[in-house]
């Protein structure tokens, strides 16, 4: 269960955002500092399951063949095969449109290899490439997992944001969301809660109101 603390920022984020015609989106901003973020190792670049889900629908595609594959298309939007992959290595175009569209990959531990060598250029700078499948896992079981995951992607930049849910949610539940991405940020930056400067939540169009 989140902090009150938490919880106040996002039901004051909720109250104060301005009425839409479009289902607005609940981001974090996180302001980082003492990191030296032109060190690769000092990046922040985590996955995180979000335990209230993010609110949003998340784009997922499988490279998989086989009975994998088949049972990938009942929750996957797209499930792609080794010619499908060739056909996008010829087409860059194609593969940037596909890259863009997708929130995460998925491919079957056979095929990274050549996912690297056709896609790797456009997937990889984009942090996207897939998350490899092992023979023994569920793929149904990861891309419902993965729909509910976010990535925390700092780069180069002092300040990033992520998604933590949706307007019509809980503040509660988009609380609790929070507190697990911060909870991970304090265990895997070097200097724990002190590499953190500041923390915001907003509406897509709303105002920021301070978390930490």
């Amino acid at each position: 269960m989140a902090d009150q603390e938490i919880e106040n920022a996002v039901s004051r984020a909720l109250e104060d955002a301005p009425e839409r015609n479009f289902r607005e989106t609940v981001d974090l901003a996180i302001n980082l500092r003492d990191l030296d973020l032109n060190n690769p190792s000092n990046r922040v670049d985590e996955s995180v399951v979000l335990p209230s889900g993010t609110g949003q629908e998340t784009t997922i595609v499988v490279f998989a063949e086989g009975e994998t594959a088949l049972r990938a298309e009942e929750v996957a939007d797209d499930v792609l095969d080794q010619n499908d992959l060739e056909e996008l290595g010829g087409d860059d175009d194609a593969a940037k449109d596909l890259a863009d569209d997708t929130d995460f990959f998925i491919a079957e531990k056979d095929l990274m290899q050549d996912i690297g060598r056709y896609l790797g250029t456009v997937l990889g700078p984009r942090g996207k490439m897939p998350e490899p499948l092992d023979p023994d896992d569920d793929v149904v079981e990861v891309i419902n997992r993965m729909k509910n995951t976010v990535q925390l992607r700092s780069g180069e930049r002092r300040t990033f944001h992520t998604r933590v849910g949706a307007e019509d949610m809980s503040a509660e539940n988009i609380a609790d969301n929070i507190d697990v991405i911060l909870r991970r940020l304090h265990a895997d930056l070097e200097k724990g809660p002190l590499n953190i400067d500041s923390v915001f939540v907003k509406t897509t169009m709303g105002p920021a109101m301070e978390v930490a």
